[in-house]
């Protein structure tokens, strides 16, 4: 795992797929959708504008409300399921882990224990950028995902 740090996002704008899953369908769900969001956008003309992402709502449990998509250069009009949405411009404790998806409850645990050790508090979405993994390369140690958190509470010092 990467330093934890705070750091401010702008807004992005992306395209994606939200619905509710368990959390053991998360694998089949997440390569359906993002072929299916890769096709709406081809469709449209548009290019994915940086790595996939999925964007958790509220608290993740048995299941989890997720979105699943890619960030794109301008708003997307939306295309069947695939809808144009916006990652809010936020202040955020991010973190990257590196490695095997199986051990991201490691990294989630010890950017909760940063946040409570800093007063920070998680808002009501987390989300997860894949910026490099099986896609890329099947050697688990080269596999990057960038964890982000937006917050409130104080500043951080460095």
């Amino acid at each position: 795992m990467g330093d934890i740090h705070l750091i401010e996002l702008p807004e992005q704008a992306v395209a994606g797929v939200r619905q509710r899953i368990r959390m053991d369908e998360m694998t089949t769900i997440f390569d359906t959708r993002f072929q299916e969001v890769l096709q709406a956008l081809q469709s449209a003309g548009v290019a994915p504008a940086g790595a996939p992402y999925a964007r958790y709502h509220g608290d993740i449990g048995e299941t989890v409300d997720v979105e699943i998509g890619f960030p794109v250069s301008e708003p997307f009009p939306g295309s069947g399921d695939v809808q144009g949405e916006t990652l809010p411009a936020a202040r955020a404790v991010e973190t990257i882990h590196e490695g095997t998806y199986d051990r991201l409850p490691e990294t989630y645990e010890a950017v909760a224990r940063w946040m409570t050790e800093h007063d920070l508090q998680r808002l009501d979405q987390s989300w997860e950028i894949y910026e490099a993994g099986p896609e890329s390369d099947p050697d688990p140690g080269t596999w990057r995902t960038r964890v982000v958190f937006p917050v409130s509470g104080p500043q951080v010092e460095p």
